[in-house]
């Protein structure tokens, strides 16, 4: 049988831990596989575009469990009363192929990629950040605001997107949390006085929603709305003021904002600060950006995260996926069997 972990299940999950809890402690999750990085075989994601968006698959193995998640990223979705992201995922027994844990993964491809987000900024961000500009207040925004208070203890945020329905969701979403809000009217206003700016637009364009001279010394800039070819939110000119950290440098290469400056523009995988390989943030006015597209170690992490914490607490089913015939090499007979009742 295969464990599943379902909508309503999930949500009760968060229900009684708390979003801000569980990210937190996901976030370590998160970077205890970053740090066994070399131990996983990893390729990019497998992408299909269209005119409507993109649909992906995002496979990744360690020696004893592979994982894959199903994800698609449709950007008009909203104007159609549809969601821009849907996903689940998928932890299989490496050693006889079975699938094992199957999830949801709408819901917590959000968590996952807030705790990431919260992950790096614990390395990279000033020590003394308090603040944080959201540029975009769409689906993720609630859950970057309470991982980065989790992780970073981040207090005051100042938000800014085109569409002041999705402002008033963010806010009415969060006033009861405890945060300090300032709704803007402008990225250039948000991003004033902000140590840290997380852009998070869904529009598939090669845009600039932050620009160079936002930028100042000491910022750490999280951005993570590019995430296939033709679609950026920085500046280039950013990408030259400090060093850029990226997950896996191949895909990152075609979907990040690194897609836009020459093929051997130098970037710092991420897991490499965790090991000690590489440097991260060398002094208190250094710029640093994480430019994240979403990696499928952060999934793995994720599905193997959630499967761990739910054991016991009697969310979750077991659900025939798999045929499993007496005779393992009598597939024809058990489709000829009586089907067992109960």
């Amino acid at each position: 049988m295969t464990r599943f972990v379902g909508v309503a299940d999930m949500i009760e999950w968060i229900s009684r831990r708390g979003a801000e809890t569980i990210m937190t402690e996901m976030a370590d999750t998160i970077e205890s596989d970053f740090r066994r990085w070399e131990s996983f075989d990893k390729t990019h994601r497998i992408a299909s575009h269209t005119p409507f968006g993109v649909i992906e698959l995002m496979p990744v193995s360690d020696p004893d469990v592979y994982a894959f998640k199903y994800v698609n990223g449709h950007p008009f979705n909203p104007a159609r009363g549809f969601q821009t992201v849907t996903a689940f995922g998928v932890l299989a027994d490496v050693h006889n192929g079975y699938p094992v844990f199957l999830a949801e993964m709408t819901v917590l491809t959000a968590l996952r990629t807030a705790a990431t987000s919260a992950m790096v900024a614990r390395r990279l961000a000033r020590s003394d950040s308090t603040t944080m500009a959201m540029i975009g207040a769409g689906s993720q925004a609630e859950f970057q605001a309470l991982a980065f208070r989790g992780v970073l203890g981040i207090s005051r945020l100042r938000i800014y997107d085109v569409d002041p329905a999705a402002s008033e969701k963010f806010v009415r979403n969060l006033a009861s949390r405890g945060f300090d809000i300032t709704v803007c009217s402008s990225a250039s206003e948000a991003a004033a006085g902000a140590d840290i700016v997380t852009t998070c637009t869904a529009d598939k364009a090669v845009a600039q929603v932050l620009t160079d001279a936002e930028v100042v010394p000491g910022m750490h800039i999280n951005t993570i709305g590019g995430d296939c070819p033709g679609k950026t939110e920085l500046d280039p000119r950013i990408l030259e003021r400090g060093p850029v950290f990226v997950e896996y440098a191949p895909q990152t290469r075609i979907e990040g904002e690194i897609q836009n400056v020459a093929p051997d523009f130098p970037v710092t995988e991420f897991w490499q600060v965790l090991t000690g390989a590489a440097v991260g943030r060398t002094s208190p006015e250094q710029v640093t950006i994480f430019d994240s597209v979403g990696f499928a170690i952060e999934d793995f992490a994720a599905l193997r995260h959630v499967r761990a914490d739910l054991v016991g607490t009697g969310l979750g089913e077991d659900i025939d996926l798999v045929a499993a015939p007496e005779d393992p090499k009598d597939l024809f007979g058990f489709t000829t069997s009586p089907v067992p009742v109960g």
